[in-house]
């Protein structure tokens, strides 16, 4: 299954971590979201069978730039899609995937999975919490659950 990764990893890298340790699991093409060209996406859509979108979790959400990318998506995207983040606390349990699930649904896009993992955070202190991770354990969840999605 030829699968497409876009992320977006701004501060520590954790979310580049783990898109890292999928794309090498499933020799999935690696796309961080700043380098993604929407217009030869949707020209190259047909080439792949299952597309991933991750960042880290920003004010409860994904970064931004990963909502805007689903607006450019065509309607009925007829691909299988899943998401995943890195955040200061389970971002699972606090909803915090709800919005780009949101905004996939409303394409008509339907998601096959979702994945997150605690990630180093210096957001609401200057000494950071969770430090060392996202960790090994971490890594080979992500692997996990990539490849149990796309076998």
């Amino acid at each position: 299954m030829k699968t497409l990764i876009i992320y977006y990893s701004e501060h520590h890298g954790n979310t580049e971590k783990v898109a890292k340790a999928m794309a090498e699991t499933v020799n999935a093409v690696l796309v961080r979201s700043e380098d993604f060209d929407l217009k030869a996406f949707k020209q190259a859509i047909s080439q792949y069978d299952c597309f991933g979108l991750g960042s880290g979790i920003y004010s409860g959400r994904h970064h931004k730039i990963i909502l805007d990318l689903v607006d450019g998506f065509p309607d009925k995207f007829n691909k299988k899609v899943f998401i995943f983040s890195t955040s200061g606390v389970d971002a699972l349990s606090h909803g915090y995937h709800n919005s780009l699930k949101n905004a996939l649904n409303s394409k008509g896009i339907n998601i096959i999975g979702e994945f997150n993992c605690l990630g180093f955070d210096t957001a609401l202190i200057s000494s950071g919490i969770n430090h060392g991770k996202p960790d090994e354990k971490d890594l080979e969840d992500a692997r996990r659950f990539v490849k149990n999605l796309t076998d």
